[in-house]
């Protein structure tokens, strides 16, 4: 360890300080005009640096300890360590360009001068620096400084997962469809992309304070293309078991999806499906994977429909399992759309049809069209709607669907607003003056919810804001039916 205690060497780290950017000229000279009159030595100047929050316990710490190097990167100063793992540090740092806080990581020193790793390292950063996508944490620089390697990150004030479980315990059924949604919508857009994630547990996914979860570490992520790349990189050793005992072709998208049912299950529990455990030979046991405790020996009131996608989602062999990202988040919405606030499932009772609608839907099934443009809400309106004895239509845009009303119009039209923009409305009150037979449904952003006191609803019409489930919707359409049906008995009888 090592102290300045002269004067002209206390000079001399404070010069230093400065030239870091670690500390402004102005805030150190109006440190040392404070000690100038006394007997002063590094440590006193350490100690009135972080008094005055000029820095922090952390970068005191590492001050008093000599050790200045990496306090500084690029241009960010590390401002506290918020996690570390075998490979690498993860530290909440400022810019010094803007004063915005960021992530960084940076690997260790043991590792930066082993080749494949720091290429592995290099690797992860400019991977995930293609990644545009709200429920991946992005990554801004790549660099190397003395030989530090490190890279900057969004900074995610609200700490993994991992964390958060250990403080909630256990979550509702529709919170934990809700996280685990964010995280399949994360791996779907890598797929998409060509890379798996290769290392889903619940400390390699942040929580941010606005209740979004966000995918991080992507540094075991495999290539999905014929050159082979990334096979000579570290796999975490479950996936590599889980693999090779069923048979799962290299990187296969459906091993990501098994990890993710081992983070829902323990959302919905609080308990890990299988203990965790540092032994090795425990984590390469077939078994481990293949004899998990049915979550309904923790959680027997579960609705049998949130087990039965947990299930699918860890399913052994990966036949069994989904096959997609995108099929698990088709089925967690329509789950979460069953359920109420409470985690249990709404009664379809609370969605009345009458005899007579039901004998007309069984002759001819109402055309709902849907003018929604994001496609995975897109899937969830066909798929539910269908499967309610609706004949569905989704179309894109407001022009093509009013130009379908003036042609051939369909028996209820749905108006997203929150997806189509403001436009919605005025298509909405257009419609019905395009058709005086047409039902129609508008559904406002929540932001734009205001607007619902200023539009006329009729008999039938009706007019809902975000957010709504989807069994709200149906109900709503099936209300604005049920009167379009009414009024042609009325016009027969007469």
């Amino acid at each position: 360890m090592i102290f300045f205690n002269k004067k002209s060497q206390k000079k001399k780290l404070s010069v230093e300080l400065v030239s870091m950017r670690l500390v402004s000229q102005q805030d150190m000279d109006s440190c040392l005009q404070e000690l100038q009159e006394k007997s002063a030595d590094d440590d006193q100047l350490i100690r009135l640096l972080e008094r005055k929050n000029l820095i922090t316990s952390f970068q005191a710490g590492r001050l008093k300890n000599n050790e200045l190097d990496g306090l500084v990167l690029g241009d960010n100063k590390l401002m506290y360590q918020n996690a570390s793992g075998s490979f690498a540090r993860v530290y909440r740092a400022a810019s010094l360009i803007d004063g915005r806080m960021v992530g960084v990581k940076v690997l260790r020193q043991r590792w930066a001068q082993d080749p494949e790793t720091v290429k592995m390292f290099h690797r992860e950063a400019e991977v995930c620096k293609q990644f545009q996508h709200k429920n991946i944490v992005p990554i801004y620089n790549v660099g190397v400084q003395d030989d530090t390697h490190y890279f900057t990150m969004e900074f995610v004030e609200g700490g993994n997962l991992r964390d958060f479980i250990t403080i909630r315990k256990k979550l509702s059924p529709v919170e934990a469809i809700n996280y685990t949604v964010d995280i399949c919508e994360g791996l779907e857009y890598a797929n998409r992309l060509g890379y798996t994630h290769r290392d889903m547990k619940p400390t390699n996914v942040l929580m941010s304070i606005q209740g979004v979860a966000k995918l991080i570490d992507f540094g075991l992520a495999g290539e999905d293309d014929a050159s082979g790349a990334g096979e000579a990189h570290q796999r975490a050793v479950e996936y590599g078991t889980l693999e090779k005992s069923t048979g799962a072709p290299r990187n296969d998208p459906r091993s990501d999806l098994y990890f993710v049912g081992t983070i829902f299950y323990e959302l919905l529990c609080g308990k890990p499906p299988f203990p965790r455990t540092k032994d090795i030979e425990e984590r390469k046991r077939p078994s481990r994977y293949s004899q998990v405790p049915p979550i309904t020996t923790i959680e027997p009131g579960l609705p049998a429909s949130v087990v039965n996608v947990l299930e699918k989602l860890m399913a052994y062999q990966p036949v069994q399992r989904y096959q997609s990202a995108t099929d698990a988040i088709q089925d967690l919405l329509e789950v979460r759309a069953q359920l109420d606030e409470t985690g249990t499932v709404n009664k379809p009772a609370e969605v009345k049809t009458s005899a007579e609608q039901e004998l007309k839907m069984a002759i001819a099934p109402p055309t709902i069209l849907c003018v929604e443009n994001r496609p995975k809400h897109q899937d969830v309106l066909r798929e539910y709607l269908t499967k309610h004895g609706y004949r569905v239509l989704i179309l894109s845009d407001v022009e093509r669907a009013l130009n379908r009303i003036k042609e051939n119009a369909p028996d209820c039209v749905v108006f997203m607003e929150d997806s189509i923009g403001p436009g919605a409305v005025e298509a909405f009150t257009n419609s019905l003056e395009l058709d005086a037979d047409l039902a129609a449904v508008l559904v406002l952003s929540e932001k734009n919810g205001g607007v619902k006191k200023t539009l006329h609803k009729t008999d039938r019409s009706r007019i809902l804001v975000q957010p709504i489930k989807i069994r709200n919707l149906r109900a709503k359409i099936q209300k604005v039916l049920q009167h379009q049906l009414n009024d042609s008995a009325e016009l027969t009888a007469h």
